[in-house]
């Protein structure tokens, strides 16, 4: 063969090689990422609700979270992390004054503090009536009657013994199974946590429905009225710990004064007497 021919053979031979490694390289070739500059929004942790709240409804841990929201977007009447960081604690003892949406952000508006004028409606339920009793002293047993504890409410008053002329005093239970909303005592822990400081109250607010506050209005100013605070052992599924205040027997039905007739209470005994 020509050596020149077999020169121009090898030069083929090598010339498509070198195309044939260009093509797959450019085949292959990964296309190069395009960086695109992004701008952070600056953002600011807002306390929003976690859960639908009712009206009434307590806020408590896992009803309320932090969650990032752009600063641009953060309202004056929002509660941010940097302004409140410990609004998770400052809160748990808040109830909602009005519905409040999850994710919609906690505005003080929307919330009742104890102490606040009406706190003490948003924590009714529906259909029960907050009323003030007063109470004797030692009923607070030492004290230690607290908000949301279950009482009994017992009647001590003079009535008439049947067999002689004399009066005998005489102690019933009114209501069983109440729930005190408040009593004016204070329970204080000293610096030397040992001794605890206690002032009995003299006056408690219970939770009654309206037939009920009819007749323990009507009771009071017929003797003295105490409170027997109940375990939370009675409560549970089968217990009366969360049910209603049960009004004992000889309190129903009670006898009302018709049109025209008052009723008068004398020493704690009960008259009707006619204006007719």
């Amino acid at each position: 063969m020509n050596k020149m021919r077999i020169v121009i053979l090898g030069l083929a031979i090598g010339s498509a090689a070198f195309a044939g490694i260009l093509a797959k390289g450019m085949v292959n070739k990964k296309p190069s990422k395009e960086v695109v500059e992004v701008n952070k929004v600056p953002m600011a942790s807002v306390l929003i609700a976690a859960k639908d709240l009712a009206m009434g409804e307590r806020l408590i841990e896992s009803t309320i979270s932090w969650r990032e929201w752009p600063k641009s977007n953060v309202d004056e009447t929002m509660i941010t992390k940097d302004e409140l960081p410990d609004a998770l604690e400052k809160f748990k003892t808040a109830r909602a004054r009005l519905p409040i949406f999850s994710g919609e952000p906690i505005v003080d508006r929307k919330l009742v503090m104890p102490g606040q004028s009406g706190f003490m409606s948003s924590i009714l339920p529906k259909g029960m009536r907050a009323i003030s009793v007063a109470i004797s002293e030692r009923s607070a047993a030492a004290g230690f009657i607290l908000p949301n504890d279950r009482v009994d409410v017992i009647l001590t008053r003079k009535v008439e013994d049947p067999g002689s002329s004399q009066k005998v005093v005489k102690s019933e239970t009114v209501l069983s199974n109440v729930r005190v909303l408040a009593i004016n005592q204070t329970y204080r822990q000293e610096t030397n946590q040992e001794k605890v400081t206690v002032t009995e109250g003299k006056t408690a607010t219970l939770e009654l429905d309206p037939v009920q506050t009819e007749v323990i209005t009507m009771v009071e100013s017929a003797g003295e009225l105490s409170l027997a605070l109940r375990s939370i052992a009675e409560g549970g599924d089968a217990g009366l710990q969360d049910a209603a205040p049960v009004l004992s027997e000889n309190f129903q039905n009670r006898k009302r004064p018709k049109g025209g007739d008052r009723l008068f209470v004398r020493y704690g005994v009960e008259k009707i007497m006619s204006t007719r």
